[in-house]
């Protein structure tokens, strides 16, 4: 075969200008390479986005400086690492005693033969393998996995900056997405439990730090439960109540504002958050769930995803169906219509929302 740039090309039309447009220096009259839309991407080095080796070391990521590459952290020892972006990857092999930060994740976060480490983690999934003691604050997307690990404790993730909104929308998470006490266990051993839940009392900051160094304190942190990010849920720690409220929020401008509101004024009110889904609804959907009240919101699935919240607690569904006529009188909410029928409500929303993301 000939070489492409071998081929006679026609006689460029106008003036010098122009002929040296057509592929020439003008000044030299030698011939330009062609460029191509890959030769101006931004060139890539793996040891920007890899960790290895490193033992009793503060090391980090500031926003924007992973920008949703994979990133590799092995053979670390006594170090405390700190993800503050987003990402599509992270493999974890081998850590032993460390304390890590990571930021939303896109796809995967893969845990294998790491022991006595402490992490903070959102992710879409979230997997262990021959791992010991491993403490966790975790935000799942999908069911969380264990595999020949021990000693596993888990938490709901709670943390904050300024740019880890935008982050957790970037890798594709919803906030209100959160499995993570819901774990499976792929190797059993009968007779014992490897994994628990961490105290509720748990402090994070005495888990995973705020990090020391100059560079990385620039990041405006707060580990305060009532600023994060990911709304703090029970999950499935035993509830304090046999009451429980279903409320659902429909897409429009100020769903998740307001959803993070209702959070606000149960909670003050001494109610606990359950759990939280963010998943989208057909008519057929909305049969099973709404029941009799189905009629009135089909037309408001055609806008996108509901957000549903249960809260728990005695006289959840009064205090739950006040708050939303006081604070939410223009807004279309589905509660719970009464305490006979909620515990009913939050089973077929929940199973539903299982189904449709396939746990």
């Amino acid at each position: 075969m000939g070489c492409f740039f071998s081929r006679r090309r026609k006689p460029a039309q106008g003036g010098p200008q122009q002929q040296a447009g057509a592929g020439q220096d003008a000044a030299s009259g030698e011939q330009k390479a062609p460029q191509y839309s890959w030769d101006l991407r931004a060139k890539i080095d793996p040891k920007d986005y890899t960790f290895s080796g490193l033992k009793n070391e503060t090391v980090g990521r500031l926003p924007g400086k992973v920008a949703g590459q994979q990133f590799v952290i092995q053979d670390c020892e006594n170090c405390k690492i700190y993800i503050f972006d987003h990402s599509a990857t992270i493999t974890i092999d081998d850590c032993v005693n460390c304390q890590i930060f990571l930021g939303p994740i896109k796809g995967s976060v893969f845990f294998r033969d790491c022991k006595d480490c402490k992490c903070v983690v959102a992710c879409q999934q979230f997997r262990t393998r021959d791992c010991r003691k491993l403490e966790v604050f975790l935000c799942c997307a999908t069911q969380p996995i264990i595999e020949s690990s021990t000693g596993m404790k888990f938490g709901c993730f709670q943390y904050y900056y300024p740019e880890l909104a935008l982050q957790f929308k970037d890798a594709g998470l919803s906030i209100f997405n959160n499995t993570w006490s819901n774990i499976h266990d792929f190797t059993p051993v009968s007779g014992e439990n490897n994994w628990g839940l961490l105290p509720e009392t748990a402090v994070i900051q005495d888990y995973v730090p705020l990090p020391s160094s100059e560079e990385l304190k620039a990041v405006r942190i707060s580990t305060d439960a009532t600023k994060s990010i990911i709304p703090v849920t029970r999950g499935r720690r035993q509830k304090n109540s046999d009451e429980s409220c279903l409320a659902v929020f429909f897409a429009g401008d100020y769903t998740t504002a307001n959803a993070r509101k209702l959070i606000d004024e149960m909670t003050s009110k001494g109610f606990q958050l359950v759990q939280t889904k963010e998943v989208l609804m057909k008519a057929e959907d909305a049969h099973r769930v709404f029941q009799q009240s189905a009629l009135e919101f089909i037309p408001l699935l055609e806008k996108g995803p509901v957000i549903a919240l249960e809260f728990n607690g005695d006289g959840a569904v009064e205090q739950c169906q006040s708050t939303v006529n006081e604070v939410f009188s223009g807004t279309k909410v589905f509660v719970s219509e009464s305490k006979a029928s909620a515990s009913q409500d939050v089973d077929n929303f929940y199973n539903f929302a299982d189904m449709q993301m396939g746990m």
